[in-house]
């Protein structure tokens, strides 16, 4: 069993999530609310440790009036265990587990950052050099996340849905070109070759949120 999984995101109109230098700001204020609304509904909000350094987020629902309990779970997919200790996501405003690959355990446990991260937040080491996600996306099931909100970066975002574990997506297209081929796409990874083999998505809702397009897919297994 795992949980069932949104992937949430914001993308110009060429698919591009942020820019070469890491600029992000793509949809509008009303889609800043739904984003939050989102977060408040589910159980877990998972990013992994590249959104975390580069733009240090809060992953709370700030954006709307809530409570300490109406904030997710932030889960931190952190194969090496970088996540810097002045981080955001370390602060009490919510509870956060770091997921961390096993082979990089013992380099982290005997620093001293160690001492002072595992006052700050759980840690789950799974898996050899990288993250196990199928394995830790039953480990969060059975915490009682039933629902998670993916915010990812493009690989955090293909590795999931690689995997078969996404259920969902939410994406909000905003009306503008960034172009560039070192630009972040809302997919990464090394791809898939074969279009027969591409993953197939269900449209299920679309509206507009001012001047952006917001668009629900349903992931085909």
């Amino acid at each position: 069993m795992k949980p069932y999984v949104i992937l949430n995101a914001a993308m110009t109109l060429d698919g591009k999530i942020a820019t070469e230098t890491g600029s992000s700001k793509i949809s509008n204020q009303k889609d800043l609310i739904r984003v939050h609304e989102l977060r408040k509904e589910v159980d877990g909000i998972m990013v992994g440790i590249n959104t975390v350094i580069q733009d240090n987020p809060r992953l709370t629902a700030h954006k709307i009036e809530s409570t300490k309990e109406d904030n997710p779970l932030r889960i931190i997919v952190d194969s090496k265990g970088r996540t810097p200790l002045a981080s955001k996501v370390l602060k009490p405003d919510a509870n956060t587990i770091i997921a961390i690959a096993n082979n990089y355990k013992d380099d982290l446990i005997l620093t001293d950052r160690w001492e002072m991260l595992k006052n700050m937040a759980e840690f789950y080491f799974n898996g050899e050099k990288q993250v196990d996600l199928k394995d830790l996306m039953h480990y969060l099931y059975e915490k009682g996340i039933k629902t998670i909100m993916l915010e990812g970066g493009s690989t955090l975002n293909f590795s999931m849905i690689k995997e078969g574990l996404i259920d969902e997506i939410r994406i909000c297209i905003a009306p503008m070109v960034v172009g560039g081929v070192n630009a972040i796409s809302l997919f990464g990874g090394e791809g898939i070759k074969d279009m027969e083999d591409a993953v197939k998505l269900e449209l299920t809702d679309s509206y507009n949120l001012d001047e952006d397009l917001i668009l629900h897919y349903k992931v085909l297994k």
